[in-house]
C-alpha cells in the first residue's frame, strides 16, 4: 500500500514538473529573446566567427584550392602532401569544415537579427603584409 502511495504521489509531481516544462514563459510568447539569452547567442557567434578564421587560414594551407563554396584556397603542395599521407581525403575535411565554420556563423547571426537582436559581426582585419610558407 505504502509503494502504491509512493508511486501515485511520484506520478503526480513528474505531471506537475513536465506541465510547468511545456508552457512557455512571456520571452517566447513575444518572439524575442531575452538579454541573457541574446548574450549568450552573441558569444556563441563570436566564436564561431574566431573558428572559421582559423580554419579559412587551414584551409590556405591544405585545403581544395579556390572553390565557389571556399574561396581563397590556394594550397602549399608540400604540405598538402604530407597531410595526404595521414589520410587522402584531408584536403576535402579542411574543405569541407570551413564551408560548414561559414554556415555556422551566418545562422547565429541571422538568427539574432531574426529577433530583433544585434548580431555578433566583426569588421575585416587589414591585411598589413603577405607572406606564403616556402614551397
Amino acid at each position: 500500500m505504502v509503494t502504491a502511495s509512493a508511486g501515485t504521489l511520484g506520478l503526480t509531481l513528474m505531471a506537475r514538473e513536465t506541465a510547468a516544462l511545456i508552457q512557455e514563459g512571456p520571452e517566447e510568447k513575444s518572439g524575442r529573446l531575452t538579454p541573457g539569452d541574446a548574450a549568450m547567442l552573441r558569444f556563441a557567434a563570436a566564436a564561431e566567427i574566431l573558428e572559421t578564421d582559423f580554419w579559412v587560414q587551414y584551409n590556405e594551407l591544405g585545403g581544395v584550392p579556390n572553390t565557389s563554396e571556399v574561396p581563397g584556397g590556394s594550397g602549399n603542395p608540400l604540405y598538402t602532401a604530407a597531410l595526404q599521407v595521414l589520410d587522402g581525403d584531408m584536403p576535402q575535411y579542411i574543405h569541407d569544415n570551413t564551408d560548414d565554420e561559414f554556415t555556422h556563423q551566418n545562422f547565429l547571426n541571422a538568427y539574432l537579427v531574426s529577433k530583433g537582436a544585434a548580431g555578433q559581426f566583426c569588421f575585416q582585419l587589414k591585411c598589413l603584409c603577405r607572406w606564403a610558407a616556402p614551397d
